[in-house]
C-alpha cells in the first residue's frame, strides 16, 4: 500500500481527517488547498458524540477536548424566551458532545500531519482519469500524477463536477450570518436556538468565555439586500427577541461577520467511482440544522481508513466505503433539510402550532435522534 500515491483535494476538516486516517494506517498522501495559506478560519460548530468517537479513533481525542468546551444541553425557545423543547447530552464512556471554534479544530487537525504533504495555491480545474492514474491538472498550469484520488473539495467540488455534471448545490430557502465574539460580561453557559417569525437565532459557548452565535432569516438566493446586512441590521431584526440576543448583537462588530446562503447536495447514489472517491461536503453537502456537516465528514475519514485496512485493493475501498456511507448520510442530508424547514418558518399561525405540537413530544424522540447520530459507520476499536 505505501507504493500507492494518494491524492487529497481540499485541505479542509475532510481532508485533512483524511489525511491523519491514512497516515496511522502507514499511507503517507499529498493534500492539494487551492488557498496561497492553510489559515485556520471560520467561526464556530458542535461536534456530536460520533464526531469524538471518531476522533478518539484518529487518535487526536485529547487535543480536541483541550481545545473545546462540553456541550451540556441545547434549548430551544420561541422569541419571547419560553422554551419549546431540551435535550440533555448525557456522555458516554467519558466521551460527550463538545462546541469548538473551527479555527481550533482546524489547528489540531493540521498538527496532526505532516506539514510537507501540503501543497496549497493548488486549485484544481480538472482531472484526467486512464486505467493507470489520475492527472490532476491546476490553474496555475502545473500538473500532477496520483494513483487515487480523494475528492474533499468541499459543497462546490470541481472533482465531483468532473464526475457528475448534473450535480449541484440546491439553495435551502435562507440565508446565514455567523460571528465569535467575546462575552465575559453576559457569562453564557447554554447551548440554544430561537425559533421566531424575524429568523432563527442560535447561541454556542466556546472555550475561554467567547459564543459562537447565528441568524438565519429566510431570503432570495443572493439577495443583494441581505448581503449589505451589517450587524445594526441585524439588531433591528432581532432586538425583540429575549436577552441575550440583542446583548450578544451589540457586541458583534461588523467586521466579524461571516454570510453566506445555506445550500446542500441532494443525497447522491455514488461515493467512489474507481480511483477517486468522493467524501465530506463533496459528497454529502448538509444544511446545519443538525449540526452534522463537519462529524460525517470525520466520520468518512475513519470509515475510509479502515475500508483501507479491510482491502488493500483501493477501488475495492472506495466501494466498501461508499456502501457504508450512503444510508446515514442521506438520513442526515434528508433531516436536516425537513429540520430547516420546520425552524425557518414565519407564518404566526404556524409557528403557534408548531411550538405547541414540539412541546407535546416526548424526551424519548430527542433521545432516540441522539442514538442514531451515536450508531457509527466505523467500528469501535478503543
Amino acid at each position: 500500500m505505501n507504493k500507492k500515491t494518494i491524492s487529497i483535494s481540499g485541505g479542509g476538516i475532510a481532508g485533512l481527517a483524511a489525511a491523519i486516517a491514512l497516515k496511522n494506517i502507514g499511507i503517507e498522501s499529498v493534500i492539494f488547498e487551492a488557498s496561497k495559506q492553510m489559515l485556520p478560519l471560520g467561526a464556530g460548530l458542535g461536534l456530536g458524540i460520533n464526531a469524538m468517537m471518531a476522533f478518539r479513533e484518529l487518535g487526536i481525542y485529547d487535543n480536541i477536548v483541550k481545545a473545546g468546551r462540553t456541550l451540556q444541553s441545547f434549548t430551544i425557545f420561541d422569541q419571547t424566551g419560553k422554551q419549546i423543547s431540551k435535550t440533555s447530552f448525557n456522555s458516554t464512556d467519558s466521551i460527550g458532545n463538545f462546541t469548538i471554534h473551527r479555527a481550533k479544530l482546524h489547528e489540531v487537525l493540521l498538527s496532526g500531519i505532516d506539514p510537507s504533504s501540503v501543497r496549497t495555491d493548488k486549485r484544481i480545474k480538472d482531472i484526467e482519469i486512464s486505467d493507470n492514474a489520475i492527472k490532476l491538472l491546476f490553474e496555475d498550469g502545473s500538473s500532477h500524477l496520483s494513483d487515487y484520488l480523494i475528492a474533499a473539495d468541499g459543497i462546490n467540488s470541481q472533482i465531483r463536477q468532473k464526475l457528475l455534471p448534473d450535480v449541484s448545490p440546491g439553495y435551502a430557502g435562507y440565508t446565514c450570518w455567523r460571528a465569535v465574539v467575546d462575552c465575559h460580561s453576559l457569562n453564557i453557559n447554554e447551548t440554544s436556538e430561537t425559533w421566531g417569525a424575524n429568523g432563527r437565532f442560535g447561541i454556542v459557548p466556546l472555550a475561554e468565555n467567547s459564543v459562537y452565535w447565528f441568524a438565519c432569516v429566510n431570503a432570495k438566493a443572493f439577495d443583494p439586500v441581505m448581503s449589505k446586512y451589517k450587524t445594526e441590521d441585524l439588531y433591528n431584526r432581532f432586538k425583540n427577541y429575549h436577552a441575550p440576543i440583542p446583548e450578544i448583537l451589540r457586541l458583534t462588530e461588523d467586521k466579524d461577520l461571516i454570510h453566506n446562503d445555506i445550500s446542500d447536495i441532494k443525497p447522491l447514489n455514488k461515493f467512489s467511482f474507481g480511483r477517486t472517491v468522493l467524501i465530506g461536503d463533496a459528497a454529502h453537502a448538509t444544511t446545519p440544522n443538525m449540526g452534522q456537516g463537519a462529524c460525517q465528514a470525520i466520520e468518512d475519514a475513519v470509515v475510509l481508513g479502515q475500508c483501507i485496512v479491510d482491502n488493500p485493493d483501493f477501488e475495492a475501498a472506495f466501494k466498501m466505503f461508499e456502501e457504508r456511507r450512503l444510508k446515514r448520510t442521506k438520513w442526515i442530508t434528508d433531516t436536516s433539510r425537513k429540520i430547516g424547514r420546520i425552524a425557518q418558518l414565519e407564518n404566526p399561525i404556524l409557528i403557534s402550532l408548531r411550538n405547541a405540537l414540539m412541546r407535546s413530544v416526548p424526551s424519548s424522540v430527542g433521545e432516540r435522534q441522539l442514538r442514531e447520530l451515536a450508531n457509527t459507520d466505523f467500528k469501535i476499536s478503543i
